[in-house]
């Protein structure tokens, strides 16, 4: 089975994590790398490492960055975007059955004039996802958090929490939900304490019954009081408002062995769940736990 892998921000540790478990990887499956061998070639120089044998290198359409270890540059930037794109382009053709994406920095996107955030917000924008959600799902077996608003500034998410929005999210999420409940968190501290901190809940609450009530059965509950939401519940899936109060308690507890998965695309796409880590580029200690989960996620998905 081949998977194809975008190498992310050259100036991270996506090269280090990619040519540490390239065998490993070869066991799983064909790895069909989107970048050229000569910065494959480099990193390794770099890292002091031999260069993996038997590497098929499929080299994107931009030109090749020189290796700055920790640096934000729009090469660095411009490079990722196109290593995406190809693997993006491989799995929509059929030439590969999933996509990996290792960790790219968003302001070497900016840099480079990349019009999205990250690879969630592009995929929704490529993949034409306006009608069904492309959605943003972080964690582990023992723990998945689908993020409602995911790359927006906080002051946003307050009136991004509508009914019908919110009702669609929860009945797409639903089918992934394999052990149910599924909890929702409120937004608000103590779930708004019954609108006297907030009527967001409110909200939520319509939401939370309508999706139900489409589904015919209980799969969601909440809103949960967001600071204990997490503790004794012994629920495997939550759905968070916003991006830091699903992710902080699920990379308290799971960092190193936790993925992010994109659902309800046309392709199989699962990425590491951690950034390009600048402070440890190039120093040969980057864990490469997260980044094998992802692969073997992607392989049981195309599998299925």
């Amino acid at each position: 089975m081949k998977v194809a892998i975008s190498i992310g921000d050259s100036n991270g540790i996506g090269l280090e994590i990619l040519l540490k478990n390239h065998k490993r990887i070869s066991k799983l499956c064909t790895p069909l790398y989107c970048v050229e061998k000569e910065l494959l070639q480099e990193a390794a120089k770099m890292l002091q490492i031999k260069l993996p044998k038997h590497l098929k290198c499929i080299a994107p359409n931009a030109k090749i960055p020189p290796i700055m270890p920790a640096k934000i540059t729009k090469e660095s930037g411009a490079y990722s975007y196109a290593s995406f794109l190809s693997a993006l382009n491989l799995t929509l053709q059929g030439k590969a059955k999933a996509f990996v994406t290792l960790p790219i920095h968003k302001k070497a996107w900016q840099l480079a004039g990349i019009p999205y955030v990250g690879h969630t917000e592009a995929l929704r924008d490529l993949l034409k996802m306006k009608q069904k959600q492309a959605i943003m799902v972080l964690g582990s077996p023992k723990l998945y958090v689908a993020l409602f608003t995911d790359h927006i500034p906080l002051q946003s998410v307050p009136q991004s929490i509508q009914v019908q929005s919110l009702k669609s999210f929860l009945l797409h999420f639903a089918p992934y939900v394999t052990k149910t409940p599924c909890g929702v968190l409120g937004l608000n501290p103590h779930a708004g304490d019954f609108g006297v901190l907030g009527k967001e809940e409110e909200v939520i609450t319509q939401a939370i019954n309508k999706a139900n009530q489409a589904l015919k059965k209980q799969v969601f509950i909440g809103p949960l009081v967001p600071d204990t939401a997490f503790v004794g519940k012994h629920l495997r899936y939550y759905v968070a408002m916003y991006h830091d109060q699903g992710l902080i308690p699920l990379k308290t507890l799971y960092f190193k062995e936790s993925i992010n998965l994109t659902l309800n695309l046309p392709v199989i796409r699962t990425s590491v769940d951690h950034g390009t880590a600048f402070d440890i580029a190039y120093q040969n200690k980057a864990d490469s736990t997260s980044y094998l989960n992802a692969v073997k996620e992607a392989v049981f998905r195309a599998k299925k």
